[in-house]
Order: structure tokens, then sequence, then C-alpha cells
């Protein structure tokens, strides 16, 4: 340590001890606040300014800019002390080597800035603001405009702000710690929206190492890594008719038909070598064609900050802030408005169970397991090298819980879909014997992280009236969607992973040997109101050399047109809300690749076109017809008539509305066509064809009921009368009562 003052031309009062001196200079005071800025001593009251680097600091009037003093360098380069008459408010003039004077407020002469309750609630876990109130705020304390920084890190030894506007020198602004929350908070005067930060944290075991902010509000773009202070001025909504209305438009009564995006790969500027699409661009032109293609939603995987694009944002690290790739948090916000304006829904990809390793991240942030499990048998994941969150710790059930209310919240999202919500119910997840630990009765079931879904459930219903919560659950967990008062999870939707499953495995079947497989399109009718359910052709279908959709259908290229029409309209007529991954929608014989654009140009084959038209008038023919929505949730919306036709591989049912209207859906899975095919229907009278997939206008051999048809006085299949049908080949149809 260097003294560059004697204690002789130096008043002792300002000196500071060795302990204090030396632990400023080596980046390790634990409190600064107790050292800098102004205290009462022997001598009057003293001013200490650390500031490493600098030539000299002069103490001017805050009302008028007079010089009150200046500043002498004592003990360690960059401290600079002096003797007050008083401790009226001060700015600070800072000398640099390079030439450039630097006018600004001392950080260190402001008082505790979180207050008490805010302190106290996010230590309990029950703060539902955290993003308001830990991470950069852009604030005005006693007339002065900078930004509040605050973070929680209950072990480290010290906490400091860097960025470009401190040389990224960890000495120059270290934190104060509120005990016993262990957050440290810090106001930077004169800094403002679009600054780059990070923390430099010791640990525990005196390690320093530099950490995004875990409560950003935004960030830079990968691969840089900085926390970056976002704008929070309030933005203007225009969306005020929606969330009026969402709550009918989510409910299980209403048809829900969701398109599933990359936003990175949708679509790019110039082709698959081009820039992606910001959210201005996406607004452009992603919403009208998903208004035209009639969804009710778009689902967004996550999007989110997260440092590697080849994890589709599944491994994300900023659970408060939008990605920088697509522009910033005011961009996200005028793109959500504006889907809302077009009449679309907006649902995001959102993940509470896991997060990545990387260094900069959340996993040991202050040198100890803070938001992941101590033991890796509980806090890290084998299958995708990430670590676990720790939600039974009230901190960190508390940081998830605010991230989900923000995004529905302020960001006015209608939903968020709940990755990998198995992961987070069982302990032994993807675990052999002796590589996970039970839970404190001896069973599987993770029990913090249960108590953490049916909470969330709860105060998102409490908080953002309309909003929903979906949950992708793979496995027979009991009540997924049942309210948590009777026991259940209180999810709004789950996932039907098994119907996926079954109805893949049957398509893929040459139509000669679906005779076997039969009861996989029928199995799913036998669970299909247990929950309420969402039908997903999602992403995880079209990747990992599982081949696209169409990709998937056996057969000759006519074959496989057939297939893939037939299986969207079968989906589409089955009882469920409908989520469909894009390119699917235009049959893209190509597997998905997250580096690439959608294969667009394939839209000028009439075939590919064909599948587009379809998905189009189904999507129109499900929001127009309440018999295939009304009743969705409940076995009196759905009645086999022919469920066991294995010869002919013929399936038809009947879908009803709530006073019990019906419309008939007769579905051939063989590239055979049947002429007078006897369905039983009810009423009788005059029936017609409002919908068939192999019609000329989808690529299809137009065979079909092109008439009127009239029943026959013959009950058949339970039904007072029948109708004599031509069923195309691998086709549905879709008839109603004139």
């Amino acid at each position: 340590m260097h003294e560059t003052a004697g204690k002789s031309t130096v008043d002792q009062s300002l000196w500071l001890p060795h302990t204090d001196a030396e632990a400023l200079a080596n980046a390790r005071h634990g409190n600064p606040f107790s050292v800098l800025g102004i205290h009462e001593t022997a001598g009057g009251m003293a001013l200490r300014v650390y500031v490493p680097g600098a030539l000299g600091v002069d103490v001017l009037d805050s009302k008028d800019s007079a010089l009150r003093c200046s500043l002498t360098s004592v003990q360690i380069p960059g401290l600079f002390a002096g003797l007050l008459p008083h401790a009226a408010p001060y700015t600070l003039r800072i000398r640099w080597p390079d030439g450039v004077i630097q006018e600004t407020e001392d950080p260190y002469s402001f008082g505790l800035l979180l207050g008490e309750l805010d302190v106290y609630l996010i230590g309990e876990g029950t703060h539902r603001e955290i993003g308001h109130c830990l991470g950069a705020q852009p604030t005005e304390i006693d007339g002065v405009e900078g930004v509040r920084f605050a973070v929680w890190a209950p072990n480290a030894r010290r906490v400091s702000v860097v960025g470009d506007f401190n040389s990224w020198d960890g000495r120059r602004h270290p934190m104060r710690k509120r005990e016993p929350t262990g957050i440290w908070e810090l106001f930077l005067p004169r800094l403002g929206p679009g600054e780059a930060y990070q923390y430099e944290v010791v640990t525990i075991h005196g390690e320093p190492v530099l950490k995004a902010d875990p409560v950003a509000l935004a960030t830079q773009a990968p691969p840089s890594t900085s926390s970056v202070v976002a704008d929070t001025s309030p933005f203007e909504w225009h969306d005020e008719e929606w969330i009026a209305g969402r709550a009918d438009a989510q409910a299980p009564a209403s048809p829900i038909s969701v398109y599933e995006v990359h936003a990175a790969s949708w679509r790019k500027h110039g082709g698959d070598h081009g820039e992606i699409y910001d959210w201005g661009s996406l607004a452009e032109h992603l919403i009208p064609y998903a208004v035209d293609l009639g969804f009710t939603h778009i689902e967004l995987m996550p999007i989110m900050e997260h440092p590697f694009g080849g994890s589709w944002g599944y491994q994300l690290l900023s659970q408060f802030a939008p990605s920088g790739r697509f522009g910033n948090t005011r961009d996200f916000a005028a793109f959500v408005d504006s889907c809302h304006r077009a009449g679309l829904g907006v649902i995001l990809d959102w993940v509470p169970a896991h997060f990545p390793t990387d260094t900069h991240g959340l996993g040991r942030f202050d040198g100890t397991a803070l938001y992941e499990y101590e033991h890796p048998f509980e806090g890290f994941h084998q299958d995708w090298d990430t670590y676990i969150y720790n939600l039974g710790r009230r901190e960190v059930h508390g940081f998830m819980l605010s991230s989900a209310l923000q995004w529905l919240r302020d960001y006015h999202v209608d939903a968020l879909r709940v990755d990998a919500v198995a992961s987070m119910l069982y302990r032994d997840y993807s675990r052999k014997e002796g590589e996970w630990i039970p839970n404190e009765y001896g069973g599987r079931e993770n029990l913090e992280a249960i108590d953490f879904l049916r909470h969330l459930n709860d105060v998102v219903k409490e908080d953002v009236p309309g909003a929903q919560v979906i949950a992708e659950e793979s496995t027979a967990w009991p009540g997924v969607t049942e309210p948590t008062a009777a026991g259940g999870l209180g999810f709004a939707y789950k996932w039907n992973m098994g119907w996926m499953h079954d109805t893949l495995e049957y398509i893929a079947e040459d139509p000669l040997y679906r005779f076997w497989s039969h009861d996989k399109l029928t199995f799913g009718l036998v669970y299909a109101f247990s929950e309420r359910f969402v039908l997903p052709i999602s992403h995880d279908e079209v990747v990992h050399g599982k081949g696209s959709l169409i990709g998937k259908m056996p057969g000759d290229e006519w074959q496989q047109f057939a297939n893939l029409r037939a299986y969207l309209s079968f989906m589409w007529t089955h009882p469920g809300k409908k989520l469909l991954f894009m390119g699917c929608e235009f049959g893209q014989w190509r597997e998905w690749d997250h580096d690439r654009e959608l294969d667009w140009t394939l839209l000028r084959d009439p075939r590919h076109k064909g599948v587009q038209d379809l998905v189009r008038d189904l999507n129109h023919l499900y929001r127009e017809t309440r018999e295939l929505h009304q009743a969705d949730a409940v076995p009196e919306g759905f009645q086999w008539v022919i469920g066991d036709d294995r010869k002919n591989s013929v399936f038809a049912w009947l879908r009803h509305d709530q006073p019990g209207n019906p419309v008939l859906v007769v579905a051939n899975m063989t590239p055979l066509s049947h002429s007078d095919y006897q369905i039983g229907v009810s009423p009788a009278g005059v029936w017609t064809e409002v919908f068939n997939s192999d019609a000329a206008v989808y690529g299809g051999t137009n065979v079909g009921n092109h008439s009127q048809l009239v029943t026959e006085d013959t009950p058949r299949h339970g039904q007072s009368a029948s109708l004599s049908l031509t069923l195309p080949p691998l086709a549905v149809v879709v008839l109603r009562p004139a």
C-alpha cells in the first residue's frame, strides 16, 4: 500500500484505519458507506471519495456550482479527503488524466434506497414485483436523476457495479449490503437507459467474478453478456378492448388455435444468411400472416435472453429481459400491442425448471448454491447440463413468481406455457436408482416445485385476470388442470403429449398396416376429458432426426400430402385446443433448423399452397363452427359413431355444441375411396358436406359428397337415421344438418 501524504501534512481525522484503506485498495471492502461520503470526525465533517486513477477532486456547491474545497490525496492512490464546514448537498468535479472533467453527485451521499418493506418481502419470497425493485431502475432521488442498482447476493464479501462509466473497475462503485436479507444496493447519479453494466461479485471464497444482473430488464445481444439499463418509462398501450375480452377468448368453450414460432428462424432479411427479423419486422410480417391463416394465438419459443442460440431459448439466463437479438423492451411491448390490436393473443414459453451453467449467469452467484440446489442429485440436470432452480428457497420462489407476473402484467402477455413441468414434479426425473434424493416423506415428488406451481397459478388468477398458465406435462400426473382448491395444480390447459405420440405413430404407418394400429387413433378419447387439453404438434416433433411432419407420412408424394391433410383435419376436428409449429402449415419437407429460415419458396408449388389453404380453412371452420369448440372439454361434446371399422380404417364421430347441435366428422385413413358407406346420424333430414380435405383446391382428387344428402329412415350405430356417403381416399369430411 502506498502513502502519498504524511500524517504531519494532512489532518489525521481524514485518515482511515489501515485495514479499511487496504480493503478499498484491494476491492475487498464490504461496507463502503462506513468510510466513504461524509462522516463526523474529531476534526469536523470529513468527506472521503475513492476514485482510482483520478488526478484530483473538487467539491462544488450543488445549488450554484461554487467551489467549496479541493480534496487532498491521502493514504492510497485514488483516495481523496477533506474537511467541510457543513454537510449541505455537494457535487464532485473529478479530473482525469485524459483531460476529461466529470461532474457528478457522490453515490455515497445517498441514504438507504430500498424501503424496509421491499427488503422484507424479497427476503420472505412474497414480493410480486421484483422486476421493479431489484436490478437497474432509472429513478430520481433528491432531485438527482440516475440509476438505482440492487442485487441479492447474501454470501458475497463485496459487490460492485461495473461498466464503461467506471472503466469496469470494481474498486470504484462497491455497493451497500442490507442485512439480514443480503441485498446490495447503490445509486449511481447521472446514469440512464442504455448503459451496459455487470456486477463484480467477490464470492464467499474471496474470488472476484463478473455476473450479469439476475433481474436485468434488458441485455446486450449475445455473444456480449452485459446487462443493460432499460427504459422503464410507461409504454402507451392500445389494447384495452383485447384485454377486456381475453378471458372469454381463452376460455374452454372458445376456439384456441396456436401458431408456434421460433422468432429467429421464421423469416430472415434476404434468406438463410440474412439478418433475423426484429420485433418491428415480425409485427409487419408475422402478425398479418398468422391472422390470415386464422390462428387465434402466436406462441413464441422463449424470447427471454439466452446465451446460446442453439438452445432455442430453453436455456435462458435473464428471466426478466426480452432478448436483445430482436430489439429493446419497448419494441417487444409494441409487438404484443400490435398482436392484440390485430385480434391475436400472445403466449410465451417460460422456463422455471432449469438454467445454464455459464459463468456470468445465476450459477454459484455469490460462491454458493444460491438459485440452485446444493447437491447435484437435486441441483444438476444431467440431460440438459443445467442447474435446477431451488424453488423451495423462498427468495428463489419469489424471484420466479415475479418473473411470471412481469411478462403477464407489464408486457400484457396472455399466457405462459411452462416448459418441462414433468422434470419439476419428480425428483427422480431422468435419474437412475441411487442418483436422486427422496422428499421428506421418502417419495419421488418434488414437493417444493409442486407448491410453487400451485402458488403460481393461484397468484396469476388473482393478479392478472384473464391471463393463463399452460403446462407442458408429459406424464399421467393427475389433476394438472384441476383447481388448486380441489388438490390440482391449477393450470388452464395441459399439452396432450400422449395424443401426439399415438397419432403420429398411427399416421406414420403404411395404410396397409393401420388395421393393427387402429386403437392409436381412438385411445385419446378414453382420457380426452380428464384434463383441459391442447393438442400439440410442436417444434419437438420436427428436430433431432425426427424429420418434418410431412416427412413422417408414408407412401408416394401424393399419398404423403393426402396423409398430411387428413392428419391435420383429424386434429382440428378432435376435442382439444390446437397448436401447430411453423412450417408444418405448408408441408415443409426439411427438418427444422434454427439457423435457417423456413422454406417459403415451397409455396410456389400448388401442393404446398394447398396444405396452407387447408390450414386456413380448418381454422375458419373451427372458429365459426360452435360444435367443434363450444363443448371442447366435456364428454357431452363428443360421441363416437364408428370407432371399430378396423378393416377399412374408417372413423366417424359427432361433435356437439352446448345446446346439443351436431356436426358429423368422417375419416378414411386408406388410399381407397368408398361409395355408399352407411353411417348413422341424428337428426334426420338434409345434411351438407361443409369441408373435405380431398378437395381439388387443396390438391386432392375432389372425391366427395357434392350435393345435399337426405337421410334414410334406417337406424344405424345407435342413431335414429343414416346417411349413404362417398368417402374420399386418405381424407376427412365434415357434414352438418342443413
